[in-house]
């Protein structure tokens, strides 16, 4: 496939690329300052900006499916996802590319309550712009046409586990669980290859060796 990444400098979307092109896919890497990831060798790298839909229009033609790990923090959170969700919606609209995978955050995620994470008590109020930035820029893609899903972490990122080749899909959020980006990786890909999901939130845990699949 043809695959186009934007935010493909972050941590999760060079596991992304590294997971694509480990399958075999072609990937676009689009990053704000191409100079500074000159080491996303694998890939076609290219500077955009995903709150352009314009720009995001013309880097993402020819392509079979697209996904988004971008983060711009010098933003504020609602002004960003909001911006770059309706700048996707619509370049890709325009690209003619239907599939979208988003990169999401646990704290939207229901927890066991049913209360999304970042409502329950206890949440850190400093997380809260951020989380209500990202539920905002899921509000916008749930008004749009595309085939979307928006994968986040159950919990939060194991940042220096190793890879397993191993995750498994949870019915709610867990603050107490931790997934690796590369495990992440290989649940974004699945979605691109295979999608199951469609226009909904999917929650991704790790899967210890004793779980089945």
């Amino acid at each position: 496939m043809n695959i186009v990444v934007f935010g493909a400098g972050g941590r999760a979307g060079r596991q992304v690329v590294a997971e694509a092109r480990r399958r075999g896919h072609r990937v676009t890497a689009v990053v704000r300052d191409p100079e500074r990831h000159s080491d996303l060798a694998d890939a076609r790298l290219v500077a955009g900006d995903v709150t352009d839909a314009s720009g995001v229009a013309r880097v993402a033609a020819g392509h079979d499916a697209a996904l988004s790990a971008a983060v711009d923090l010098s933003v504020p959170p609602y002004d960003f996802f909001t911006a770059s969700a309706r700048a996707l919606a619509e370049g890709l609209a325009r690209a003619e590319v239907r599939r979208l995978v988003v990169v999401g955050i646990a704290s939207v995620l229901p927890g066991t309550s049913g209360v999304p994470l970042m409502d329950e008590p206890g949440f850190p109020g400093e997380y809260r712009p951020f989380s209500q930035g990202h539920a905002a820029g899921l509000d916008e893609l749930r008004a749009c046409d595309l085939d979307w899903a928006y994968v986040a972490p159950a919990g939060d990122f194991d940042h220096d586990g190793a890879r397993t080749g191993r995750y498994r899909i949870a019915d709610h959020g867990d603050p107490a669980s931790r997934i690796t980006y590369a495990d992440f990786a290989l649940a974004l890909l699945d979605e691109i290859e295979a999608p199951r999901h469609h226009q909904t939130v999917v929650a991704v845990r790790e899967q210890s060796a004793a779980m089945p699949s």
